[in-house]
């Protein structure tokens, strides 16, 4: 059984008159299998954070069905939020709580048991490596704590499903390095990791399989044998603007101006009449 299948998953905004419907995301497909760290890339604009928050239960799709674990998201949302776990880019934290008040109150959330709580709790921050935090409220913690503090919530239930948008933004090499051992870890325990994120270098390096999309559609999906075969490109970057814009990147990149010092890494491919 699949821990994320997504059939014909559409969503389209009313426009104008003159534009019609906004279609942002367009009849996608997507299958993950237990234990996979599975990487959703695209540019700004081409559907992707739409797509994660479909996934996720934070948005009504148009039309299409999500299963989550084996729950409906449409049926049984309840039971999809008892497997799911969400880091999402923009943390809503609780900060005037320590991380351990922060840890115990989402195991309550999660209807985890008294006694099991505390244990839950007092593992995960020392696997975060946050156990000398003390008191100290989380207000007053780095983006990289922060971050870390946010993934032991996601986790505090043992999910068998965890999105991640953007979990590497903002933070210290050695607190990005802690929370990449801490999914892979995961993975190998069959956790399916969900990971979207624009560090294309650390998708190419944690993902077993990787879906790019575009204007809606995806455009690309595989393992990076699978997508180099595809493209005859072999860098990651490079078949992301491949299938982004219809073109080798070395063709797209030659006719930008000279001295121009932009990098495929650093460009953005908006995609027209979409969300994000």
């Amino acid at each position: 059984m699949d821990s994320i299948s997504a059939r014909g998953l559409t969503k389209t905004y009313q426009g104008s008159k003159k534009t019609g419907d906004i279609v942002a995301v367009d009849h996608i497909d997507l299958n993950v299998g237990p234990g996979e760290f599975y990487g959703f890339l695209g540019p700004n604009g081409a559907g992707k954070s739409t797509t994660i928050k479909m996934l996720t239960g934070l948005l009504r799709p148009t039309s299409g069905q999500v299963t989550i674990a084996g729950h409906d998201l449409a049926t049984d949302a309840l039971g999809v939020k008892r497997v799911l776990g969400v880091l999402p880019e923009d943390l809503n934290l609780y900060e005037r709580l320590t991380a351990s008040e922060f840890l115990l109150f989402a195991a309550q959330m999660y209807g985890l048991p008294t006694t099991e709580a505390p244990i839950r709790v007092k593992s995960l921050l020392d696997v975060m490596e946050l156990a000398d935090t003390g008191d100290k409220l989380i207000v007053d913690f780095s983006m990289g704590m922060k971050k870390k503090v946010a993934l032991a919530g996601a986790m505090i239930h043992r999910p068998r499903v965890l999105f991640l948008d953007e979990p590497f933004n903002g933070i210290d090499a050695l607190s990005s390095r802690k929370i990449r051992d801490v999914l892979q870890g995961m993975t190998q325990q069959g956790t399916t990791v969900f990971f979207s994120s624009h560090v294309l270098e650390v998708v190419e390096k944690l993902c077993t399989r990787v879906a790019i999309i575009a204007r809606g559609r995806i455009v690309g999906e595989g393992t990076m044998d699978d997508l180099r075969a595809g493209t005859h490109d072999q860098s990651l970057e490079d078949i992301f603007v491949h299938l982004v814009t219809g073109q080798p990147a070395d063709d797209v990149f030659s006719a930008l101006p000279a001295g121009s010092n932009v990098s495929p890494a650093s460009t953005s491919f908006a995609a027209p009449n979409d969300h994000s």
